[in-house]
């Protein structure tokens, strides 16, 4: 039977804990504090990840205060009921984006553009 070589298992933790932080992210939009769980393990975590990993936390982070920036934008803008459809382009653009970093951390690769602001 051939078993795993140490090297492929560390790999495999390594982005196991940046699967974990996405699935925070998206069950966090229906209970929210999962969010907050997340990006302080994205934090922890980044420091000891290979380069191609830490793309994904800086990632992970970036999408957390985007959306907290976005949203604000949108619940301050909510008076004039254009709020309304930046909280709606606000949820969906979170929800590409942690699709988006799923995807790529099942392929072990780094994001295309882990510094932009939308997709």
């Amino acid at each position: 039977m051939n078993e795993p070589s140490p090297q492929t298992l560390e790999t495999v933790g390594e982005s196991g804990n940046a699967k974990i932080v996405y699935i925070l992210y998206l069950v966090g939009l229906v209970v929210g504090i999962t969010s907050i769980i997340g990006v302080v393990m994205a934090y922890i975590y980044k420091g000891d990840a290979p380069n191609w990993l830490k793309d994904h936390y800086r990632w992970q982070i970036r999408t957390f205060w985007i959306g907290v920036l976005y949203s604000l934008i949108g619940l301050i803008t909510s008076l004039i009921l254009v709020g309304y459809l930046i909280l709606l382009f606000v949820l969906v653009w979170y929800i590409v984006r942690c699709i988006k970093g799923l995807q790529c951390l099942d392929k072990r690769q780094p994001l295309p553009d882990s510094g932009s602001w939308l997709f």
